[in-house]
Formats: structure tokens, sequence, C-alpha cells
């Protein structure tokens, strides 16, 4: 009997992380993409250099492609060097990129990057969410429900 593999393994290293998209939206299903990169652009990801907070995906002619990316030049590459915020191609199953591109146009919601990181094979991952924007009013809830949890744990610690 085969055990399930856990998606986020012990042996994955973490390059970059979306924490503002987790608070500007909210989260309806989250799946893995791969990523078309040059060779100086992994040298880069692997000094650990990266920043996806103002990126996002979109759709063009049936394909994926992460804008706004920003993955910094490698100092060692002189002229072979890539562009820092270049258009990348998300590499998904069909069936997963007409779900997320069906959701995007009929439902008006938003595939934001949360997280890029090197799997357990090496391969540079990146975790996207199909998303709906979050209100003013929302925000506000999310932060007081937040600190209501803190503070719960705090006085139960106290207590305890």
């Amino acid at each position: 009997m085969a055990t399930a593999k856990k998606k986020d393994s012990a042996n994955s290293r973490l390059i970059a992380d979306n924490r503002k998209a987790r608070f500007n939206y909210e989260f309806v299903d989250t799946m893995e993409a791969g990523l078309v990169l040059t060779g100086t652009e992994v040298k880069s990801l692997r000094n650990g250099a990266a920043n996806i907070a103002e990126s996002y995906a979109t759709e063009e002619d049936g394909e994926l492609w992460l804008i706004n990316a920003y993955i910094p030049e490698y100092t060692q590459a002189n002229r072979f060097n890539h562009n820092p915020r270049r258009r990348r191609k998300l590499l998904l199953h069909k069936k997963e990129m007409v779900k997320l591109i069906n959701a995007v146009h009929r439902d008006g919601m938003t595939i934001v990057p949360n997280r890029l990181y090197f799997n357990d094979r090496g391969r540079a991952k990146l975790q996207i969410a199909l998303a709906k924007g979050r209100k003013a009013h929302d925000k506000r809830e999310v932060s007081k429900e937040r600190d209501w949890k803190r503070e719960q744990g705090r006085l139960l610690r106290e207590k305890g």
C-alpha cells in the first residue's frame, strides 16, 4: 500500500513568499506550477534572491504567464544575463489551466502567486492560488479575528 506524497515536504526550500497576498485575497484553490527559466535565473534563485510580491498570472493564447516577478541578475554571468522582470511561462496540466482560465473569465477571480520554492527534486516550483479580492471591511474583520486568536492563545498560556 503506497502512502500519499505530502505537497510541502521537508526537503522543499522556500525562495520567496507572498505574505501580502494572504491579506489582500481570499484563496479559493491552490496548485503547483512549474516555471520556464533560463540558466542564470535558476542560479540566481539558488542564491535565494527573488520577489513575487507585486506579481500576478495572466492568460494569453491559452497559456499562463507570470508577470512582474523579480529575479535579480546573476552576478557571475556577464553578458549572458537575463532581464530581471521578464515574463515567464507557467507549466500546468491542460485541465488545471482550463479550470483557472474559466474561473478568471467567468467569476472574475485572480491568479495570485503564493510561494516560490525548490521541490525535493531540485526543480523551481510556484504555488499559485485562485483568489477573490477582499474588500476593506473584510480585511479589518480578518485582522480582528487574527488578533483575537492571538489573545486567546496568550490567555490560555497564562492560565494553564
